[in-house]
């Protein structure tokens, strides 16, 4: 069974996330934000990061500049979620190491499709 870590500062997002993912086989590890997320990394790495990009005490981008540094942080597909859809806001975030990304609000066709895209199913 493979892993993904959601990380989010809404608790909505990540049951909403936690339930479409389970449902595709997902094993999950919830993080409220960048640095919590780090320590989950830290422990093990998981195969995919559903990452919010504004959240509080480490944003997705600092994280995700973070991740990539670190031992096989260059593993994980990383797909983040936004509210933001300017092309230069986009191109940061896969300039950065995103393999995809997700409009907020999202459904489970949108999450299916992308993990899709990038071969996590």
């Amino acid at each position: 069974m493979k892993s993904c870590l959601i990380v989010d500062d809404s608790s909505v997002i990540r049951k909403v996330a936690r339930r479409i993912l389970e449902g595709l086989d997902f094993q999950i590890v919830e993080a409220e934000d960048g640095e919590k997320a780090m320590e989950v990394c830290k422990r093990g790495m998981p195969d995919a990061i559903l990452l919010d990009w504004n959240m509080p005490v480490m944003d997705g981008y600092e994280f995700l500049r973070n991740l990539r540094l670190m031992p096989g942080g260059d593993k994980p597909k990383v797909v983040f979620c936004t509210t933001e859809n300017d092309v230069a806001h986009i191109a940061r975030a896969l300039h950065a190491g995103a393999n995809e990304y997700i409009m907020k609000p999202f459904d489970k066709e949108i999450v299916t499709a992308k993990f899709h895209e990038v071969g996590l199913i």
